[in-house]
């Protein structure tokens, strides 16, 4: 289903991913009204749709990433298959995204230098774990593992314990961002030129990317950027403090908050402590802050913590489990939860594209696709 009044309507993708980076990425042109055609191998596909919970034999994990998109199933080793595939693609394609190890798509013929060969004009995106050429190129990596090689899991969490990596994928879907943003970007310079070009993208590069300010960090100042658990290296108070009976965060990030928090806490008097008279001295003083903040935390719970932080405009927060943040009314308001319909009609629940046009949720136009569902449409003479 397609809708004209989406940016990237008229655009067609040919995904070449499996598990999370490139189907995210895929996702995201999918959601803003590109024609994505998810390629997978026969008989199995994705290895994401093996993956848990599986609802009546669907996993509701590749369907959180593959929204929006068809399928068709092709034996790329095949060379009658191949002839086909690569039929549609001279004649369809606009892009094509990979997220194979380098030197997989060109053993099978579809590296970008044989289909530039037959479209200039195409934007080609690969994205893998350490770029397409280089020392390390031809490793292969994971989310942790490369959580583990970017210095991320170095940074991430508490300064006594064993190291940990976070909670979401971000290597993976930091990547797949950067991987959208750069084939529509280069899909501008394609169509003024005719000419397409070749996007290499690392989840190395793209993870050490986001971690901009422990980099500089770094380079301003020699400092290896250490596990501070939720707090911050320069800013205080800024993290999670205990309260009665949980935890909640707090972030006065400047000195009009700071005097907020001093005010809901009854404690003026720190306002006038040499230790705290910058957001530079809360943050290098802030074991000695939290624990004084703490023992007037520990006297009330966190919800009436919460709204009297709220009340004179301070930034904080519960700290959430995944249903809570789901049930929250914001969430509802803007629409992000909504229903979607298993291959087999079977309705479940997904959370959609967070970007609004013109004050207009992104839809779900095509609900997650059968293994090969779209073969036939695509590829006729396959079967």
């Amino acid at each position: 289903m397609t809708d004209p009044s989406l940016p990237l309507s008229g655009l067609t993708v040919f995904e070449f991913c499996e598990v999370a980076a490139g189907p995210f990425c895929g996702m995201l042109l999918a959601d803003m009204g590109a024609e994505v055609i998810k390629v997978e191998r026969p008989g199995q596909g994705d290895t994401l749709r093996h993956w848990p919970p599986i609802t009546n034999g669907y996993s509701e994990n590749f369907a959180s990433l593959n929204r929006n998109k068809k399928s068709i199933e092709v034996n790329v080793k095949d060379q009658p298959s191949r002839a086909a595939l690569l039929s549609a693609i001279v004649e369809k394609a606009d892009v094509i995204i990979e997220n194979y190890r380098p030197g997989v798509m060109a053993s099978n013929g579809l590296g970008y230098e044989a289909i530039s060969a037959l479209r200039p004009d195409l934007v080609y995106c690969s994205l893998s774990a350490f770029g397409q050429t280089g020392p390390r190129s031809r490793q292969g990596g994971f989310d942790v593992t490369i959580q583990a090689m970017s210095g991320i899991m170095s940074i991430t969490g508490e300064p006594d314990g064993a190291p940990v990596k976070a909670g979401t994928p971000v290597s993976d879907f930091a990547t797949g961002l950067y991987g959208a943003f750069s084939i529509v970007s280069s899909i501008l310079r394609a169509r003024a030129s005719g000419k397409g070009c070749h996007i290499d993208i690392s989840m190395m590069g793209a993870s050490l990317a986001i971690s901009a300010l422990q980099t500089s960090e770094f380079f301003g100042t020699g400092r290896t950027p250490q596990k501070l658990g939720s707090a911050h290296p320069r800013n205080a108070p800024y993290r999670a403090f205990r309260a009665s009976d949980d935890y909640f965060v707090v972030a006065a990030g400047n000195n009009k908050l700071w005097e907020g928090v001093c005010s809901v806490v009854g404690r003026m008097e720190l306002l006038e402590d040499p230790r705290f008279a910058t957001t530079l001295l809360r943050a290098q003083n802030q074991e000695a802050l939290k624990a004084i903040l703490e023992e007037e935390f520990g006297k009330r719970s966190a919800r009436s913590w919460l709204q009297a932080f709220e009340e004179v405009g301070v930034p904080c927060s519960p700290i959430n489990s995944i249903p809570e943040a789901l049930a929250d009314p914001q969430i509802a308001h803007l629409g992000l939860v909504q229903p979607m319909h298993l291959p087999d009609g079977t309705e479940t629940r997904t959370f959609v594209s967070p970007v609004r046009l013109s004050g207009k949720n992104l839809a779900i136009r095509l609900r997650p696709p059968r293994l090969g569902e779209h073969t036939e449409d695509v590829l006729p003479k396959t079967r």
